[in-house]
C-alpha cells in the first residue's frame, strides 16, 4: 500500500508503475497539476491497483494558478484529489495568498459535489489547512501527508478527524520521530512520497509500507506484525472511503 507517491515523476515510470501495480494491493499517485494529471493518466493508463487524481501542488501554484478551471472540473470526475493544500515556508510565501484561494476553490468544490479524499500537503500552514477544512464541512475526507506541524496542531488535526500517510523519511529526523509516536492510530496509512523523499541517498520506492511498519513499531512500542496489521487495516477502511465518495 502507498497513499501518496509522485509515480509519474520517477526517472524509470513505467517500469516503476509495472512494479507497484505488481507489488502494491494499492498506490495512490499523485499529480502536481491539472496538466500533469491528464499526461499521467494517459501515458500510465488505468489500473484497479493504481488511481490517479488531479491536483495543484502548492509549491507550484505561483506559476500554475491559472489551472484551477482545469482541476476544478477534473474533480468533478474523479473520487479523490492530490496532491493540493498550503506551504507556508519562506520560500513559497510570495504565492500563499494565491495558494489559499487555490486551496479554498478546491475545498469547497469537493464539498459542493458532496466529499472527496484528499491528500494534503500542509508544511508550516497547518492551522490555515484546518481553519479551510473546518470552513466547508461536507468537503469529505482529509489525508495530511508527511505532517510536520507541532504536537499541538497533530492533536488539533486529530480532532478534526484528519488522516494521516507517513512513509520512511519521515523518520529522518528526531521531530518526525516524535510526532509518529502521538498520531492517532486508528487513522494512519503508509506513503512514499518518492521520489523525492530519501532515505539514505536513494529514493523511497512505492513499496516500502514494510519499511514504515517497522519504524511505527518501535516509535509506539508494538511489533512489526501488529504495525503492519494496524496499516493495513487503515489502509482499508480508508480505499473505502475513497470509493464511496461521490
Amino acid at each position: 500500500m502507498d497513499f501518496h507517491c509522485h509515480l509519474d515523476l520517477y526517472p524509470n515510470a513505467r517500469d516503476v508503475y509495472a512494479q507497484a501495480r505488481d507489488r502494491n494491493e494499492f498506490t495512490w499517485l499523485v499529480t502536481t497539476s491539472p496538466r500533469a494529471f491528464t499526461a499521467t493518466s494517459k501515458v500510465l493508463g488505468g489500473s484497479d491497483k493504481v488511481l490517479i487524481t488531479p491536483g495543484l501542488h502548492p509549491e507550484i501554484v505561483g506559476t500554475r494558478h491559472a489551472e484551477l478551471d482545469m482541476l476544478l472540473e477534473q474533480i468533478r470526475q474523479v473520487r479523490a484529489v492530490g496532491e493540493v493544500g498550503l506551504d507556508g515556508s519562506k520560500r513559497f510565501q510570495t504565492s500563499y495568498d494565491v495558494q489559499r484561494k487555490v486551496f479554498v476553490a478546491v475545498v469547497a468544490q469537493c464539498a459542493a459535489l458532496g466529499g472527496r479524499v484528499l491528500s494534503i500537503h500542509s508544511r508550516q500552514a497547518v492551522k490555515d489547512v484546518l481553519a479551510v477544512l473546518d470552513d466547508h464541512p461536507g468537503y469529505g475526507t482529509a489525508v495530511l501527508h508527511w505532517f510536520t506541524g507541532s504536537a499541538s496542531e497533530l492533536k488539533a488535526a486529530a480532532g478534526q478527524g484528519c488522516w494521516f500517510s507517513i512513509g520512511p523519511a519521515a523518520f529522518n529526523s528526531a521531530a518526525g520521530q516524535a510526532l509518529a509516536k502521538k498520531l492517532p492510530r486508528d487513522r494512519v496509512v503508509p506513503e512514499s512520497d518518492g521520489p523525492f523523499a530519501q532515505v539514505d541517498g536513494a529514493s523511497v520506492m512505492p513499496w516500502s509500507a514494510v519499511q514504515t511498519a517497522q519504524l511505527l513499531a518501535a516509535a509506539w512500542d508494538v511489533t512489526p506484525a501488529e504495525a503492519m496489521h494496524v496499516l493495513e487495516s487503515n489502509s482499508r477502511r480508508l480505499i473505502s472511503l475513497i470509493h464511496s465518495e461521490s
